[in-house]
């Protein structure tokens, strides 16, 4: 890698403008550019915070945080889960300088586990990437059509006042059609993408500052200091009284939304001086995240007064905490909860950004993955539109989104284990190229212009063991006595994705299968 020819900033192609750093990088690494190179340091950030949107991650998942912990869990677990991530996300970071690629994790694996290890490498931690991503895409898109569901229920008298239940069928019907749009917009010139990306991340903090402030200034009844900051709930009604562990679980709900920044990766083909660009997006997204994400957690969970009654099902949210609190916080106030219905549309425009983000993402990582051949009918999902949009790849992701969605008709713990590899799978996507530099690497790595210099194997190796740590956590019971109702199916879900991975490698892959291909 070291002995690689280096092609100058400046060098002109036929026909083309001065190549910036990141395309003569491309070049160098073999690859002709093939998507538009449009999009700036603020674009790149924008996709990766959009995904990351706290607003979708804390508000679907924040019943999980009280439920397990309750305040403590929730405003402590959210630092926790936040300082390691962003250990994860800086040596993403630096590999991504030295290989600014739409194939990112996968492509840095190959490169980095050596010629030997590469197509095994590149093979497992891109379909645990883009298997991830499509579960992110699934669970963002179906998170909305249940916040449709109880923004439906509430706005027709709420579920004490005879409102509307929508049944599994209407919400996979949403569901559908959310990914429909999402498809359509994702057609679109990567100039619109990027102006609705920084629309997207533009929409996320003024609606954190904007709820922040207005559901304690309405509230009748707030949380004091005291019970925001030290309160432990231990009542979960699951059958979990270690303190420990409850606390744990409760990182469930800041681990899940601290997810998909590797967004920014993929996206680095179609960024401007990527090898610079591509990196700052993916730490300002993570680090504004955890700042927004925390400021976004107290704000509620001041207007928090009874933990009991927000996760009751027989509430008029149906059990829909955040909901609750919005709808009662207006309508204790004023005598209707119409404002705090308004709230939750706020809340559901940004998981609307955050899964067409997803989908850009989605797209770019199965563009790239099917450029090199790992995919089913590969020669299509690399074809380019004349907008220069993978549009094969981009209604491909949302096919698979969908299909994945079905399983809730069947049974809700199916969808559960099957959504629960968009926090697991992506991790441990994460983490193989880590590995692979802090291991095979650690001579040869010749480092971008972002680096974390003489840290980059210490932080490497925090980061892989924080990876494996989360990947046990998160397969631990969530309830006693253990039924198969209850049962965690996480490990499952995750041991089926491996064995299929690693069972299509040894029966064919590993014939023709030789990791990324280059294109010049």
């Amino acid at each position: 890698m070291a002995s690689e020819k280096v092609i100058p900033s400046d060098v002109v192609e036929s026909g083309h403008a001065p190549l910036d750093s990141g395309h003569a990088r491309l070049r160098e690494l073999g690859y002709k550019q093939e998507l538009k190179r449009d999009l700036s340091v603020i674009s790149n950030f924008a996709f990766s915070f959009s995904i990351i949107s706290v607003l979708t991650g804390v508000t679907t998942l924040y019943n999980t945080g009280l439920k397990y912990g309750g305040p403590v869990s929730l405003v402590y677990g959210w630092f926790i889960a936040s300082a390691f991530t962003m250990i994860v996300a800086l040596p993403m970071a630096e590999i991504c300088s030295s290989y600014p690629t739409s194939g990112g994790l996968y492509y840095w694996s190959a490169k980095l586990a050596g010629p030997r290890w590469a197509p095994f490498a590149s093979w497992i931690t891109g379909w645990f990437n883009i298997v991830g991503q499509w579960a992110v895409t699934t669970s963002v898109d179906f998170s909305l059509a249940q916040l449709i569901q109880v923004i439906i229920l509430l706005s027709t008298g709420g579920k004490n006042g005879g409102g509307y239940e929508a049944s599994k069928y209407v919400v996979i019907a949403l569901h559908g059609g959310i990914l429909l749009v999402h498809g359509i917009i994702n057609s679109l010139p990567i100039s619109l993408l990027s102006f609705l990306g920084q629309l997207a991340a533009i929409w996320n903090v003024l609606g954190v500052f904007v709820l922040t402030i207005v559901i304690p200034s309405v509230a009748t009844e707030r949380a004091s200091a005291k019970f925001v900051f030290t309160y432990f709930n231990t009542e979960n009604g699951e059958g979990i009284s270690s303190k420990p562990y409850i606390f744990l679980l409760g990182l469930l709900m800041s681990q899940y939304t601290l997810t998909g920044f590797d967004a920014s990766a993929h996206m680095t083909e179609e960024t401007k001086d990527a090898d610079r660009n591509g990196p700052k997006g993916i730490i300002s997204a993570v680090g504004i995240s955890i700042i927004v994400g925390w400021f976004y957690i107290l704000g509620i969970t001041f207007a928090v007064t009874d933990i009991l009654s927000l996760l009751s099902e027989d509430n008029d949210a149906g059990g829909y905490a955040i909901a609750e609190v919005f709808y009662q916080a207006f309508k204790k106030r004023y005598g209707n909860g119409s404002g705090g219905i308004v709230c939750l549309v706020i809340v559901g425009v940004a998981i609307f950004f955050c899964g067409m983000s997803s989908v850009t993402s989605n797209s770019r990582m199965a563009y790239a993955f099917s450029r090199d051949g790992a995919m089913p009918l590969s020669s299509l999902w690399h074809q380019v539109n004349k907008q220069e949009v993978p549009i094969y790849a981009v209604w491909l992701s949302v096919s698979v989104s969908f299909c994945m969605a079905l399983t809730s008709l069947g049974s809700i713990v199916a969808f559960q284990a099957m959504v629960s590899i968009a926090t697991i799978g992506l991790y441990i996507a994460y983490a193989f190229p880590i590995f692979f530099r802090v291991t095979l690497a650690r001579k040869h790595f010749v480092p971008g212009p972002f680096n974390l210099g003489r840290y980059g194997v210490i932080v490497g190796w925090v980061a892989v063991l924080w990876v494996l740590t989360i990947s046990i956590l998160f397969s631990l019971p969530v309830s006693y006595p253990i039924t198969a109702k209850k049962l965690n199916y996480t490990p499952v879900a995750v041991a089926c994705l491996l064995i299929f991975v690693v069972s299509y490698w040894i029966i064919s892959a590993r014939r023709w299968f030789k990791g990324p291909i280059t294109n010049i």
